[in-house]
C-alpha cells in the first residue's frame, strides 16, 4: 500500500510539474513582451509591470519546487545515480539525471537575478531592459531544457 501511495504521489507531482510549465512559459513570454514594448516605446514601468515581473519569478519558483520534488522521486534519476557509468551513456537517463536539472536551475537563476536587478534599477528604461535581457536568456534555456515531444534529447507529451 505504501508503494502505491508513493507512486500516486510521484505521478501527481509529475503531472503538476508538467502542467505548471505552461504557466512559466506564458508568464515569461508575456513578461518579455511587456519588457520589449516598455523598453522600445519608452513607457513608464507601472505597478502592473512590476506585478508581472514579480509573478513571473514566483511562478518559476513554484515550478522549481515541483521540479525538485519530481527529481528526488524520479525512478529515472534514481537509476541514473545508482548506475552512473551505464546511465551516462543513455541520453534519456542523462537528460533527466543531469542535463534538465542543470539547465532549469540555470534558467531559474537567470529569472531570479533578472527580477531582482530589474526591481532595483532606477530608470523605467533600465527596468524594462534588464527584464528583457535576463528573462529572454532564461526562456531560451528553458526551451532547450523542456523534454518536448519533438526533442532529440528526451521527449515527453505536451500534457501528462
Amino acid at each position: 500500500m505504501h508503494c502505491l501511495n508513493q507512486k500516486t504521489m510521484y505521478q501527481t507531482i509529475l503531472e503538476g510539474h508538467s502542467f505548471i510549465r505552461w504557466f512559466v512559459l506564458v508568464s515569461l513570454l508575456y513578461s518579455i513582451y511587456i519588457a520589449y514594448k516598455g523598453y522600445s516605446q519608452k513607457l513608464s514601468f507601472t505597478k502592473k509591470d512590476n506585478l508581472i515581473r514579480h509573478w513571473t519569478a514566483t511562478i518559476a519558483h513554484i515550478q522549481l519546487i515541483f521540479g525538485i520534488l519530481v527529481y528526488v522521486q524520479s525512478p529515472i534519476v534514481k537509476y541514473f545515480w545508482k548506475n552512473f557509468k551505464e546511465a551516462i551513456q543513455n541520453l534519456d537517463a542523462s537528460f533527466f539525471g543531469i542535463i534538465h536539472v542543470i539547465l532549469m536551475l540555470t534558467a531559474i537563476v537567470f529569472i531570479t537575478i533578472g527580477s531582482a536587478l530589474s526591481k532595483r534599477k532606477l530608470s523605467d528604461e533600465q527596468k524594462f531592459k534588464t527584464m528583457l535581457i535576463w528573462f529572454s536568456i532564461a526562456l531560451m534555456i528553458i526551451f532547450i531544457a523542456i523534454p518536448w515531444p519533438f526533442s532529440p534529447l528526451a521527449n515527453r507529451p505536451y500534457f501528462r
